[in-house]
């Protein structure tokens, strides 16, 4: 309820398959945050993503994937949220076998047994809520946005795998890129495994949701 209550500070809020805004708009979003400097590669650099990539390749990298500026490109990989017009969120959604790293290198793959090469599992990586709309719900309606995008392109399931933030406990820098926990079992998430002491994995099959 805290939230819903947080939530209604906005306008209007609207979401846009990435290729349809434009790459300033995205950058706007994300140079306001550390996830900045990652561009949104981490569940993607194979290897180290600091010692193995440049921040210009990963922009590059980015770039390409969003197709921002492409309404009519085939894929994307992600939503931005604007507020009042203005852009003010980031959510990244798309196939989970684009993130190598979600094989059990970043996210364990504990008491799982199905196949890694679904291209019909989704998955929610990152979300970035810009300096200036923080504190106000925006986190929340991006997970559920996540939701409907997913499933108009086919997806069979979607996955999240957020951070269990702990009351007085310090999140360090870019923890929290995959967003708490409690945005997306608000959103209709279940907890399918619990792999680390911080980190959950959210899921919603939508031949039963």
């Amino acid at each position: 309820m805290k939230q819903q209550a947080a939530v209604i500070e906005y306008t209007q809020v609207t979401f846009v398959p990435a290729n349809e805004a434009s790459w300033e708009d995205l950058q706007a979003i994300l140079g306001t945050a550390d996830a900045g400097h990652c561009q949104c590669q981490w569940f993607k650099i194979r290897g180290w993503i600091w010692r193995d990539s440049t921040y210009d390749e990963r922009t590059a990298m980015l770039q390409d994937q969003t197709a921002c500026g492409t309404p009519n490109a085939p894929s994307t990989s992600g939503l931005v949220a604007y507020v009042d017009g203005v852009p003010a969120g980031w959510v990244a959604v798309e196939p989970r076998t684009a993130y190598p790293k979600l094989r059990g290198l970043r996210v364990p793959w504990t008491d799982r047994s199905e196949d890694k090469d679904d291209e019909n599992v989704w998955a929610v990586t990152c979300m970035i809520v810009r300096k200036g709309f923080r504190g106000r719900g925006l986190t929340y309606l991006l997970a559920r946005a996540t939701i409907d995008h997913a499933r108009a392109r086919g997806a069979r399931a979607l996955e999240a795998y957020p951070m269990v933030t702990q009351p007085g406990r310090t999140i360090t820098w870019g923890e929290l890129h995959v967003g708490p926990h409690q945005a997306f079992e608000e959103a209709g998430f279940h907890q399918i495994t619990h792999p680390t002491l911080r980190r959950t994995v959210m899921r919603i099959d939508f031949s039963t949701s």
